[in-house]
């Protein structure tokens, strides 16, 4: 049986070096995060770059991700730095795009190229607007080489609780609602056994309106099978029964980073296999501390050169049978 094993990690602000190549200027980069940066130096970034290799290394056993999505990325030269720096015999790929968010921060994709080709006229960027822009939802397809089959990686990183939970909250219910909309015409043009696979930083956990009522994510995997609207499997409920949190703020652990699959992953009866059991929390060696396992931050006004990110990574198995 062919598997995938398919991760997410928000890396937590992983800025480029002010001299590198970049398609922003980075004086203006530097004006929108100011304090950010104030101790980002090359050697910083390098060793920012180094604990995040060596996690995303031990992922899957040691072999690294087949995929994995990442959001707070500058561009492609970090990420490309990043994916260089891997300890594992994969030949990784990227798929990356400049979004127009104004700190700077995008959503992107690593994959294995010995095992996926990416399908890049379906390449898709998906605006999000509510009064301004935010980050675009991110649409990738890969076609796995050992099956012929299609898998629709869909990236988010939607818009923070800053200002408030309830405030804030309109400007992630459209962007569930611009969501739940793709998935549909995903599935309208490519049918309803389409394998779409969603993952992110939603800033929202699975319970939240902007998650059940707009994208139409839900814990019954039968009402996706079985129902008449476009409904994702949301895979992060029996990690979330267990109080596992992929974050931690002001002492309140929250699962807002997640993994949700179409119809077409989500029925027993198609050509995938998928078990809740293999879906996982990745924590390692000095990942985490304290009594809510919180995520050890690298951070920017103050690096700590022994940390990682603010977010813990998930992962979960994908079977084909």
């Amino acid at each position: 049986m062919t598997t995938h094993y398919i991760s997410w990690w928000n890396l937590e602000n992983l800025f480029d070096e002010k001299d590198a190549p970049t398609t922003r200027r980075p004086e203006d980069l530097a004006r929108k995060i100011k304090a950010d940066l104030k101790h980002w130096t090359p050697e910083v970034l390098a060793k920012k770059i180094e604990n995040l290799a060596h996690v995303i290394s031990q992922i899957n056993g040691g072999q690294g991700p087949d995929i994995l999505g990442v959001c707070e990325i500058e561009n492609a030269h970090v990420l490309s730095r990043l994916v260089e720096s891997l300890d594992t015999d994969r030949n990784y790929g990227l798929i990356h795009h400049n979004m127009g968010d104004k700190r700077g921060i995008d959503v992107a994709f690593i994959y294995d190229k010995d095992k996926y080709e990416f399908k890049d006229q379906e390449f898709f960027f998906h605006t999000v607007i509510k009064r301004y822009p935010t980050r675009e939802i991110v649409q990738a397809t890969l076609i796995s080489k050992a099956s012929g089959n299609e898998l629709i990686l869909i990236g988010n990183h939607w818009p923070s609780r800053s200002g408030g939970q309830f405030e804030s909250e309109p400007y992630r219910i459209i962007t569930g609602e611009t969501l739940s909309y793709f998935i549909e015409r995903i599935q309208e043009i490519k049918g309803d056994d389409s394998a779409i696979i969603v993952m992110g930083d939603f800033n929202d956990e699975p319970y939240n309106r902007s998650l059940t009522d707009y994208a139409l994510s839900v814990m019954d995997r039968d009402k996706v099978v079985y129902g008449r609207n476009p409904y994702l499997y949301n895979l992060m409920w029996p990690l979330l029964g267990e109080r596992k949190a992929s974050y931690v703020f002001g002492g309140m652990p929250m699962m807002i980073d997640q993994l949700m699959v179409s119809k077409g992953i989500a029925k027993k009866s198609g050509k995938y296999h998928l078990d809740e059991k293999d879906v996982m929390l990745e924590i390692f060696d000095g990942m985490v501390s304290g009594r809510y396992d919180t995520p050890v931050r690298f951070e920017q006004e103050k690096p700590n050169l022994r940390g990682f990110s603010d977010h813990l990574p998930i992962s979960f198995i994908l079977g084909e049978k």
